[in-house]
């Protein structure tokens, strides 16, 4: 008689990310996770304790690949910051990303409305992002200016689903400081 496996926790714990980024929420009833990662209801409590280990888990494995994915040493020394910042932005809004874009987000309304958690996790990757510009922009208002308009254009990629607004304004940021101000992307004046 074959013992039958167990399924690893780390698994379980990357099909219920799966999931809450294919929904685009953290909000999946039990049920509805059970069902997407294939295991009873009942197992997924077992295996976790809860849904607040759940959501826990998740949100700590969500960090961990996001760390990775938007690490500074993705790009190589001397890399200028507008090209940086178009390969974020381009790796931002591809369309395999707007699951986790609105994972993001929901867990941000999490934070908004007082979650510890969701709280540690926004200032977490509030921190990775500055610690990346950081590495191409030395100066931090420099910094802080760049991270403000990012999160700004995301959420109106989010809403109008268009993410050419958002690069044409992180584009313009770097400039050469020779232009004019007021010329168009075609550099005649507006």
């Amino acid at each position: 008689m074959q013992e039958k496996t167990r399924p690893d926790q780390q698994y379980l714990l990357g099909k219920c990310l799966a999931a809450f980024v294919k929904a685009g929420t953290i909000d999946l009833s039990l049920d509805q996770l059970a069902k997407s990662v294939g295991i009873s209801k009942r197992m997924l409590v077992h295996y976790f304790g809860g849904r607040e280990n759940i959501e826990e888990g998740a949100m700590a494995l969500l960090e961990e690949r996001l760390r990775a994915q938007f690490s500074p040493e993705s790009f190589p020394a001397g890399t200028s910051p507008k090209a940086v910042l178009a390969a974020l932005w381009k790796q931002t809004t591809a369309p395999r990303s707007r699951g986790v874009l609105l994972l993001v987000m929901d867990v941000s309304r999490r934070a908004w409305n007082g979650s510890a958690r969701a709280k540690a996790f926004y200032a977490e990757q509030q921190r990775l992002w500055v610690q990346l510009l950081l590495k191409i922009l030395p100066d931090e208002s420099r910094v802080e200016e760049v991270l403000q308009l990012f999160q700004g254009a995301v959420l109106a990629y989010l809403i109008t689903g268009n993410p050419e607004p958002g690069r044409h304004s992180l584009a313009r940021l770097f400039m050469s400081k020779r232009e004019p101000s007021g010329t168009g992307r075609t550099g005649k004046r507006v």
